[in-house]
């Protein structure tokens, strides 16, 4: 039988392990709370990291880059000009890329035309950037431009109005422009590069502007049907039916 000291000894050694179970629980869980700190560092790190890398190189938020493709595929390109090279008749829109009716004109009006006239090879289209929203749609009409110089002139106007943001807010970035680019299958990214940036395409966008006043346009979109009985502006149609038509009348 234990003596009373025996007891008490006993109680002081169960005591002094169950402290230095309760310590190492604590070390445990101060290691384990440092490790969630450390990770949430890490994770803050990355995002800080792709943040940044959004303006210097591609988006992978880009949308409709295949439907984009899908809905161009087959149909022929050269420069800014998407068709059959032997069309009458050719359709000229004067746009803005940061322009939202220009973008609306897009889905509505543009693709009926491509997947009709266009595709049938009655007519072809011609995208004239016509800057009238400041320095940002001047941006984003060199790029576009310099696309055309790799054929991909068309993909990147139409993947850009699927992307368009709020004119004039900033969004129109390097990286921006250049997710864009790599959207639209252009092949060589820093040729690209170089044919967008300078004063190369003043010339082109000035001539434009005097382009669009000489017919009375007065806004984006506005649009020119050019075919054997000449030019005739129709400035911004309401339907696809009133530019067809005058597509028939031209040929």
């Amino acid at each position: 039988m234990a003596t009373r000291a025996e007891e008490k000894e006993q109680l002081r050694q169960r005591r002094l392990e169950r402290e230095e179970r309760d310590r190492g629980r604590q070390r445990r869980l101060l290691l384990f709370g440092g490790g969630i700190a450390i990770l949430a560092i890490c994770v803050v790190a990355v995002l800080i990291v792709l943040s940044q890398s959004g303006d210097r190189g591609g988006d992978s938020s880009v949308e409709g880059v295949a439907e984009v493709a899908a809905h161009l595929e087959g149909i022929p390109q050269r420069g800014y000009i998407l068709g059959e090279q032997g069309a009458k008749v050719t359709v000229v829109e004067f746009g803005d890329l940061q322009c939202p009716v220009c973008k609306t004109y897009s889905t509505d009006v543009i693709a009926p035309l491509i997947e009709g006239p266009v595709r049938q090879g009655r007519a072809r289209l011609e995208f004239r950037n016509w800057v009238i929203l400041g320095e940002q749609s001047r941006a984003a009409a060199t790029a576009a431009y310099a696309a055309g110089e790799q054929n991909r002139y068309w993909n990147f106007v139409e993947l850009y109005y699927r992307n368009q943001g709020i004119e004039n807010s900033g969004y129109v970035t390097d990286g921006f422009l250049r997710s864009i680019a790599e959207g639209s299958g252009v092949p060589d990214l820093a040729s690209w590069e170089e044919d967008r940036s300078g004063a190369r395409w003043a010339a082109t966008l000035g001539k434009t502007d005097n382009q669009a006043q000489s017919f009375g346009f007065t806004g984006t979109p506005s649009f020119l049907v050019i075919g054997p009985k000449g030019p005739r502006a129709l400035g911004t149609p309401r339907s696809v039916a009133e530019i067809e038509a005058a597509i028939s009348e031209a040929s």
